[in-house]
């Protein structure tokens, strides 16, 4: 059976955003992809971050203007790294038939990393939209702890170009070359 494709765009909120290296890119890219997927009718998933910086309703808390889900679209609420642990994500993507999510979104190390392995364990084959996710911007106080931003981003395509998972198929693509209009099983020919 063909795969069925969703996008999921993690915690891309006003809050994030404010704090992420190559911001403007990231949403740029991920906005791109998610019209052509729209266009293309595979469905945009968001999910955000609830805790006590992002509190429900407030300006931190919202998306992003140019990522905002649209009327109907569906939205899930998280309150861990995991955007499956405790929310109806899995539910939302067997009731639209997905097999396949792209993953795109903020903080690479973190959220998008946890949910990436989590949809593989459930049974979603993945892709890594390689410049559609990204983490924070790093600080002098962060230099002896944390590698740098495009490194971290780099290690982590690369992992998932090297990782092996039984039974699934994990793609690194960049978001132009994330092809939605292709036919079903045309899509994506590259090897990873």
């Amino acid at each position: 059976m063909p795969p069925t494709t969703a996008l999921l765009v993690i915690d891309m909120q006003n809050t994030t955003v404010a704090m992420a290296h190559r911001a403007a890119e990231t949403v740029a890219a991920i906005a791109g992809l998610s019209e052509r997927a729209r266009a293309a009718g595979v469905p945009v998933v968001t999910v955000r971050q609830r805790d006590a910086d992002m509190v429900p309703g407030t300006e931190g808390w919202r998306v992003v203007p140019e990522l905002a889900p649209r009327e109907g679209e569906p939205v899930v609420d998280k309150t861990t790294p995991d955007s499956f642990l405790d929310t109806d994500l899995d539910a939302i993507l067997t009731a639209l038939g997905v097999t396949e999510v792209i993953v795109t979104g903020f903080a690479t190390e973190i959220c998008v990393d946890t949910t990436a392995r989590q949809a593989l364990s459930r049974g979603y084959d993945l892709v890594v939209v390689a410049d559609g996710h990204t983490t924070s911007v790093r600080t002098a106080a962060d230099a002896d702890d944390l590698v740098p931003a495009d490194r971290s981003i780099a290690q982590y395509n690369a992992v998932y170009r090297m990782i092996g998972w039984p039974g699934r198929r994990i793609r690194v693509r960049a978001a132009a070359e994330v092809d939605f209009g292709a036919p079903v099983g045309a899509r994506d020919v590259r090897p990873a």
